[in-house]
């Protein structure tokens, strides 16, 4: 492997150009987060990310910044998260934009695999004589595993999937009675709400929804809440009351029902008239699950929080479409064989055959312990 062209400066801007994107989430999907600083004679002088669905493009903000400033751009060195795009979508193409300015150099963090772009961008910026240089080492990763929903929505199409719960030390998600209430603390619960807010679709099988009859919306989460995610409930006898909250609802946040074909006609036109989607899917367990997220992400859905129960849980498992996990672990034993687990289905068949998390990550929160584990990188 050739050694590296970047220097701990160049590094040190991309940092800050990762940083900056933080700035869009849960505000910009189904575009990536992005973010740009602009150097000239070693200084920056502009920084810039994409802040909303349809606004400037971190290029163009920190193009734009520089200028408010004073400072033409020609001759700068533009480092940006995500590689320039060369299409023209809700905003012009960034690649032109960059030549055009006469900016000398541009350092990307990492590759849009969406097949309009698919390095497009950086073959622009070379062709008009711009030095395009890529990252590597510590920084390619991060830059990659901040947009794994939109990179898996572009290479696979369909959404991110993680797996959300609140777990005792000994594993157990409910008591034998089904009472889960609380496992996790307040703060745990309160970054559940961010989550919510930053997901653009929150998942649950209909056990759940018939026994907690939860909202699903983001609560408490001011500078995020005007964009509520899509609920959905996997529900194959279209069996949701419409008197529940999430039918209730709708007004608020929308509401779609995964319902089988076969499901009875007066459910699904009652849901229907209460203001619900009901979508058809045909199959059972894995396949159903595999075709739902197929028409999610023909929607532009990138990214789902699966919040329960161990059935659905064990259909997304088998399916092979849990990407992330997210447990909250509580300081609480609860014991009994009846007591509800996290995940069922079909599962492994040995301990060997167990998938194995690619990197995990731990931190407090409150009371409670934050364990994340990433099972696939895309």
């Amino acid at each position: 492997m050739p050694a590296s062209t970047l220097t701990e400066t160049d590094r040190a801007h991309l940092r800050r150009a990762l940083e900056l994107a933080e700035g869009g989430r849960g505000r910009v999907s189904p575009n990536p987060l992005v973010g740009a600083v602009l150097v000239d004679g070693g200084e920056v002088v502009a920084e810039g990310h994409h802040a909303e669905l349809g606004g400037l493009h971190a290029e163009a903000a920190a193009l734009a910044a520089a200028r408010d400033a004073g400072h033409e751009p020609g001759g700068a060195t533009l480092y940006v998260s995500l590689e320039p795009c060369a299409h023209h979508g809700r905003q012009p193409p960034c690649a032109e934009a960059l030549r055009d300015a006469g900016v000398a150099r541009v350092v990307i963090g990492s590759d849009d695999p969406s097949e309009k772009a698919s390095g497009a961008g950086p073959r622009l910026l070379r062709a008009a004589g711009v030095v395009v240089d890529l990252a590597d080492r510590a920084e390619a990763e991060a830059a990659r595993l901040l947009n794994q929903p939109f990179r898996k929505h572009a290479r696979a199409g369909r959404p991110l999937v993680a797996l959300k719960s609140a777990l005792t030390l000994d594993g157990r998600t409910a008591s034998a009675t089904g009472d889960a209430r609380w496992i996790s603390g307040a703060e745990s619960r309160a970054l559940v709400h961010r989550w919510r807010a930053e997901f653009d679709a929150i998942a649950v099988g209909v056990g759940t929804a018939l026994a907690d009859d939860p909202l699903l919306t983001a609560r408490d989460v001011p500078d995020l809440t005007p964009r509520q995610p899509l609920r959905v409930v996997f529900d194959s006898a279209a069996r949701l009351p419409v008197e529940s909250r999430l039918v209730g609802s709708v007004g608020e946040a929308p509401l779609t029902v995964v319902a089988a074909p076969w499901a009875p006609a007066e459910r699904t036109a009652a849901l229907e008239r209460a203001g619900a989607e009901v979508l058809g899917v045909a199959g059972a367990g894995p396949e159903r699950v595999v075709a739902a997220l197929d028409a999610l992400g023909g929607r532009g859905i990138t990214s789902l929080l699966l919040e329960g129960g161990a059935g659905l849980a064990g259909s997304f498992r088998d399916a092979g479409e849990i990407d992330e996990l997210r447990l909250f672990v509580a300081p609480l034993v609860l014991g009994g064989a009846g007591a509800r687990t996290l995940i069922a289905g079909e599962g492994a068949g040995t301990v060997a055959e167990a998938e194995r998390a690619l990197a995990m990550e731990w931190e407090r929160s409150g009371d409670d312990l934050l364990v994340r584990a990433r099972l696939r990188e895309w």
